[in-house]
C-alpha cells in the first residue's frame, strides 16, 4: 500500500503518465548504456533524486519499497564474487571467481539503476494511469484486466488481513510464541478461506452485471501533456548523457 499512498500524494501527481513513463523509460535506458558501475551509481542517484526533490516522494517510502528488492539483488549476485566447492576430503571451501568483482559491481549497479527507474515510475503514478497509459499503447486488454483484477485483490487481502489480526489481538492471540505460532497458522488458512470467498464474490458480481466487456476507468485528462513530454525527453536525454560519458 506505500506504493499507492506514494502515487497519489506526491507533487507530480498531475503530470501526465506518458512523460513519467517516458523517462523511466530513458533511465532504463541510461542503467543499460552505463559503460561502469560508477555511472550507473550515478544514474541511480539522479532518478532517485528526482523522486525525493522533484516529486516529493517521502524518502521513508523510497527505501522500504526499495530495500526488499535491493536486498534480493544482493544476494542473488553473490554467485557472481564467490564459487562453493570442496577439498578432497570432503570439506567445503569457497574461493573468489577469477573474474574478480568486476562483474559483480557492474551488475548490482545497473540493476540499482533500473531498479531506480522503475521506482520513480511506480511511485509517482497511480496504477490506473498507468493502465490507461498501456490501453493508448495498445496493452491486450487480457493483461490489462488482469492488472486491475490483481490490483482489486491486493486491498481485499490488506482488508482481511487487517481485520483477522486486530481480531486475534483482541484475543491475545499473540501473547505467547505457542499462540503466536497457532494464531498465525490459523491465520494463514482463514485468509486463504476469505480470498477465495471474495474473489469468488468479485466474478459473480461481475456476471451479474453483463460484464463481458473491457473494465473502464474515468481517465483524467492532462492539460500540458505536451510541454511534459518535451521536458521527460530533455531529462531523459540527460540521463543517457551521464550513463555514456561518466
Amino acid at each position: 500500500m506505500l506504493i499507492e499512498q506514494s502515487a497519489y500524494s506526491n507533487r507530480w501527481r498531475g503530470v501526465s503518465p506518458s512523460a513519467k513513463g517516458l523517462f523511466a523509460l530513458f533511465g532504463l535506458i541510461a542503467a543499460f548504456s552505463a559503460s561502469t558501475p560508477l555511472a550507473a551509481c550515478v544514474v541511480a542517484g539522479l532518478l532517485a533524486v528526482t523522486a525525493l526533490l522533484g516529486a516529493r516522494v517521502l524518502p521513508s517510502r523510497l527505501v522500504r519499497v526499495a530495500a526488499p528488492a535491493f536486498g534480493f539483488l544482493l544476494i542473488g549476485s553473490v554467485s557472481l564474487l564467490v564459487s562453493p566447492g570442496f577439498y578432497a576430503q570432503g570439506n567445503l571451501m569457497v574461493h573468489w571467481l577469477p573474474e574478480g568483482s568486476g562483474p559483480f559491481f557492474k551488475l548490482v549497479s545497473r540493476s540499482a539503476a533500473a531498479l531506480a527507474a522503475l521506482l520513480f515510475l511506480v511511485l509517482t503514478t497511480p496504477l490506473i494511469d498507468l493502465i490507461a497509459l498501456l490501453r493508448w499503447l495498445k496493452m491486450p486488454e487480457v493483461l490489462l484486466e488482469l492488472m486491475i483484477i490483481c490490483y482489486r485483490m491486493l486491498f481485499v487481502f490488506s482488508e482481511a488481513l487487517h481485520d483477522t489480526l486486530t481480531a486475534q489481538s483482541a484475543r491475545l492471540g499473540y501473547a505467547t510464541p505457542r499462540l503466536a505460532l497457532r494464531s498465525l497458522g490459523q491465520l494463514t488458512a482463514g485468509l486463504t478461506l476469505q480470498i477465495w470467498s471474495r474473489a469468488h464474490d468479485l466474478h459473480v458480481a461481475a456476471q451479474a452485471r453483463n460484464n463481458d466487456g473491457p473494465l473502464r476507468f474515468l481517465e483524467p485528462v492532462f492539460a500540458n501533456t505536451g510541454r511534459d513530454l518535451a521536458i521527460a525527453a530533455m531529462g531523459g536525454a540527460g540521463l543517457i548523457f551521464v550513463a555514456v560519458m561518466a
